[in-house]
């Protein structure tokens, strides 16, 4: 299981909330169960570009016979060697 940090929106107030990674039941999203325990018990919500972007790896990582948690991982460390290009 992998740990993200993801910001989150709290009534208008951006901030990281912690994501636990693992490979998701058949049919769900990712982060279905967190976001939804998020915004009932926290009010916040994840952004909408996230939702989609953990859809759009658990789609590759099926494609390929990938770990969805490591790609992820991937992902992340590709994208943060990217940002500080």
């Amino acid at each position: 299981m992998k740990k993200f940090s993801v910001p989150c929106d709290f009534g208008g107030t951006k901030a990281p909330f912690d994501f636990y990674i693992g490979d998701p039941k058949p049919g769900n999203h990712p982060l279905q169960n967190q976001a939804s325990w998020l915004s009932t018990n926290r009010g916040g919500t994840v952004p909408t570009e996230v939702m989609e972007s953990f859809s759009k790896i658990l789609k590759l990582a099926e494609e390929n016979g990938v770990s969805f948690e490591e790609l992820c991982a991937y992902a992340m460390e590709s994208g943060e060697g990217n940002a500080s290009s």
